[in-house]
Formats: structure tokens, sequence, C-alpha cells
């Protein structure tokens, strides 16, 4: 991913000398759709998008990649559309956030003011959760759970491994960015294998002894590949506690493994911003009132997406972008002196197992005391589906990624 510093120079609305100033720091699905969604509630707010990379890399069907089966390209989105809307980019990384002074500070020194700050920070990665990992180990042992020079990097260790090779996929407790996702991506890295280097097999060495949809992954893979996917929980040893980089060691409670390949996912906490600006607790996450997502520990930041302590709603793409339009009109409303309708947030995710075979987690979620919960609405797909459901769902997955992608990039 191109990274440039400075304002994209494409044209923007003038802020007026009375307009509300927010400021949306990163550029996600959560916080592009935030900053889109401000200027379409109140086209006079004065928004700016605080982004470091000119180029977002999406991680939904990034899995896909990996296995051979779809361009990085496809995953790869600009923020022209958006800055033609009205929408000030600011192609830097936000380095600190004064919540007294209403102020973040860029890269390169220079600060912007705010009325309303909107933090949509993701993730980061807990490189001291492991040890022996960080991120030099990962050039090694790739993560890939940020989309992008990570995703290729694991594409071709895959492809240069020799046929009868071990493919590792350490996979950490939750919360974490989009639960299914290690689980998908053994399925389509199971699919590159079993095409083309058919002695082979996946590991996956999980630190949780249930996750979403295990009943349907599981029937898919007894359908689909045998004995080619295994997979040791939490209470059989599957929590791994060190690594060495150097020969590929994986450490767990209960033995080591040496893999041919060895995508090593560390636990996650929130975007390092987050807590620069005071809006994280003890447990690295952002707890906030699911009512306005207002930060329950700093004065006038909203924190959307990922990085916030969601409760029932799950950290994906979709549940970002629902929030950020969420947020979008809350924070509009409260500045024009109005009472915001507490937030009803509806999302759906895809697993892709293999071309042709997917399917579904839906979820309708309103504030529940201090956090989202599921309320009637929701469901998954049917365990006992025949295969041309399954189908179906796949092609759906498709139709969704684009409607999600241009819901948040225009």
């Amino acid at each position: 991913m191109a990274a440039t510093t400075g304002t994209l120079a494409l044209p923007h609305v003038a802020r007026a000398q009375s307009a509300a100033r927010v400021v949306v720091v990163g550029g996600g699905f959560g916080g592009a759709s935030c900053a889109r969604a401000l200027r379409k509630v109140s086209p006079k707010l004065d928004v700016t998008l605080i982004e470091p990379n000119a180029t977002f890399t999406s991680c939904p069907l990034s899995n896909e990649v990996i296995a051979g089966l779809r361009d990085i390209a496809a995953q790869q989105f600009t923020y022209e559309k958006i800055a033609a809307e009205g929408v000030r980019v600011i192609a830097q990384a936000a380095s600190a956030i004064d919540p007294q002074a209403r102020k973040v500070t860029l890269a390169d020194g220079s600060a912007i003011a705010y009325d309303r700050l909107v933090l949509s920070s993701g993730i980061d990665l807990d490189f001291k959760a492991v040890q022996g990992y960080d991120e030099a180990a990962a050039e090694e042992m790739p993560h890939a759970y940020k989309a992008g020079a990570q995703t290729l990097l694991l594409k071709r260790q895959i492809e240069a491994m020799d046929d009868g090779g071990v493919v590792a996929i350490v996979v950490p407790a939750n919360p974490m960015r989009c639960p299914p996702a290690p689980y998908e991506r053994a399925s389509l890295i199971a699919h590159y294998l079993k095409a083309n280097k058919p002695r082979s097999k996946v590991l996956i060495l999980d630190a949780k002894d249930e996750f979403s949809q295990q009943r349907l992954f599981e029937r898919a893979w007894s359908e689909l590949y045998g004995g080619l996917i295994e997979r040791i929980p939490l209470s059989q040893g599957g929590r791994v506690t060190e690594v060495n980089p150097t020969d590929r060691t994986i450490i767990t409670e209960f033995g080591n493994y040496n893999p041919d390949v060895a995508n090593v996912i560390p636990p996650h906490k929130a975007g390092s911003i987050a807590a620069l600006a005071g809006a994280t607790d003890h447990t690295g996450w952002c707890p906030i009132d699911p009512a306005t997502f207002a930060s329950k520990l700093v004065p006038d930041i909203h924190v959307i997406g990922d990085a916030c302590l969601g409760g029932g709603i799950p950290k994906s793409a979709a549940a970002a972008q629902a929030q950020g339009k969420a947020c979008a009109t809350i924070v509009a409303a409260q500045l024009a002196g109005k009472t915001p309708e507490s937030p009803t947030l509806t999302g759906v995710c895809y697993n892709i197992v293999s071309p042709g075979y997917g399917f579904s987690l839906a979820g309708v979620y309103q504030p529940k005391g201090d956090i989202f919960g599921e309320v009637e609405g929701g469901g998954t797909s049917p365990l006992d589906a025949p295969r041309e459901t399954r189908a179906k769902e796949a092609e759906a997955a498709t139709t969704w990624y684009k409607k999600l992608t241009v819901d948040a990039f225009g």
C-alpha cells in the first residue's frame, strides 16, 4: 500500500465560519462511511478524514487472494470520491490527540481542531502477547490480518511450499476482528492445497474451544476436504505461547510444531491512536455509550468499529459501516441541539469455504445497558442446506461486497 502525506489535491467545500468541525480518524469501513454520511446528513458540517494510506486494502474476501482466487487489486480503494463529496481528506497519520484542547496532531507536526472527533482506529496486533513474535517475526511468520503486503506474503509462502507440507494457522482468543475469518482462511487454503499440493494439510492451533459458525465450517470441511484440515482447540493444547521465527517453531503448553508455513495471528487490541487519546481501558479496547458511540473515558470523542467494546455486535466490516452511518446521524443531531434516536444496527457477513460454497451470519443489534445486544431478526445459514443454497450464498457474497465497498468509498 502506498502512503503519502498531505491533503488530497481534490476540490472540497470550504468551512463556513459557523460550521461545526467533525474530524474522523481512520479511513476504513467505519471511518469512510461515517465521513460520507456526515456530509449527506448535514452538508454544512466541516468534515475532515485523517487516514495515512492513500489506498485502502480491504480485509473482506482477502482470504480469496491468499488462495489464488482473487487479485489484490479487487481489494483496493482510494478516497477521491469521498474528497469530491466535500470531505477534506488528509493523507497523514494522526500522532496525538488532545481531548482538552480538542485538537489532533498530525505526523508533520501540524494540528487540526475539532468540535467532535470520531475514532475509527481499527485494530492493532498485540505483538507482546506471544513470546518471540514481533513485526520482524511477521516477515517470516505472517499474520496477514491487515490486508495488503502481508496477504501477498502468506500467498507466496504457500505457493512455494513443497507438496506434503503443513500450513499452520495460529488463532487467538476473542475478542478479535472478524472471528470466523481464520476458519474461512483455513478452508480456502485447503481448497488451494487440494488442487495443487494434495499431500499437504492445514493445521489450526486455536486459543478457544468453540468458534463462530463452527458446525457449518466443520460440515463443509467434512464434505469438501476430508482430513486435510486438523484443528487443535484450547482444551487439547491449541493455545500458542511462544514462537521462534528462525526455524518457524510454534510452541504450545502441550508440545511444539514446525510447520512449513506459519500464519501467526496474535491477539488484538484497539488501534494505537485510541490509546493515545485515552479512550482505551485495561482491556485494550474502548468502552462507549452504545446509544451515542460516545467514549466513556474522554469528552467529545465517539468510537466506532473494531476498536470499541461493542458487546454482542461482531468486529466486522459490515458492523463498522453500520456504526459509522449511525454515528454520523447522532453527531449531526447533537451538534444541531437535537436529541438523537437510539440506533438499530443491522449487518450480515459471509464466509466462503470453496468457490460456489458459502454461508452467512446476520444480526440486528440495539443498545442494551452498556453494550449492543442482538435482538430478534438475526440468524445464520441452516446446517443442512442443499448445495444449491450454498452456491447462492457464495454468489450473494459478491453482491454484498460490492455494496459494502460502494457505500464506504463511493
